[in-house]
């Protein structure tokens, strides 16, 4: 059965028309349409030319974003001894061993990054089939594996974000919060465009870049122009 959808919606489609935009104006257009009774997220869906079922085609990187993500981060931290308290000291909203393993495992999921020392990952690696769906496994390629939790806590607190293609080969990732500035949501959609083009996978072929979208967490989808993004220079952005 179609999904009805909302007067709101129906209305501010309106808004958009059927054409690409040059970012900056996309992204005014995504304040404008960000209408929802609480503060909404800005969102860009980009569909690359790779097919992840090959190992060489697959994307899963990290962007640490300029001006944040204007949400607060929960950071949960695996570790042994001293690394715990470390990671507490860190500003860690959950850290232990094996009990915080044990929790997970019961469901508990009380966090957006979960961090494990390379010391505890065998006994993470039970927790994969759990974590993996959602995205939340620790993994050294996005900076979740590593003994320097402090650093860790710190940069995924400030803005850093763990992204991937999915299996049909489009990213969904953040970008900051519809209340910010178009100026500072320019600065982190290039800074994203930057880290897709520079962990471009090695089996990728052809075309790269196909269509990216950008809306508010509960608004339209609206076609941003990616060679004009990907031909602006962070000088004239920043």
């Amino acid at each position: 059965m179609a999904k009805k959808v909302s007067r709101r919606l129906q209305e501010l489609q309106k808004k958009v028309e059927d054409r690409v935009y040059e970012p900056i104006e996309a992204l005014n257009l995504l304040k404008e349409t960000a209408t929802a009774k609480f503060p909404e997220s800005a969102e860009a869906h980009i569909r690359l030319g790779i097919d992840p079922k090959y190992t060489d085609q697959q994307l899963r990187t990290t962007v640490a974003l300029p001006k944040g993500t204007g949400q607060a981060v929960r950071v949960a931290v695996i570790a042994r001894g001293e690394k715990v308290t470390e990671a507490t000291n860190a500003g860690a909203d959950l850290s232990g061993s094996e009990e915080l393993i044990d929790d997970i495992q019961k469901g508990m999921l009380d966090f957006d990054v979960l961090i494990a020392t390379p010391d505890v990952m065998p006994q993470v690696a039970k927790l994969g089939r759990l974590l993996g769906p959602r995205g939340l496994m620790p993994s050294p390629k996005g900076g979740t594996v590593t003994f320097d939790v402090a650093q860790a806590i710190q940069e995924f607190k400030a803005g850093k974000l763990e992204f991937r293609a999915d299996r049909t080969g489009i990213v969904h990732v953040l970008f900051g919060k519809a209340s910010f500035s178009p100026e500072d949501l320019l600065i982190n959609l290039k800074t994203l465009q930057e880290t897709i083009d520079r962990n471009r996978p090695s089996g990728a072929k052809g075309r790269y870049w196909r269509t990216i979208y950008v809306s508010s967490t509960m608004g339209p989808s609206i076609q941003v122009d990616v060679n004009s993004l990907r031909d602006l220079k962070m000088s004239e952005v920043a």
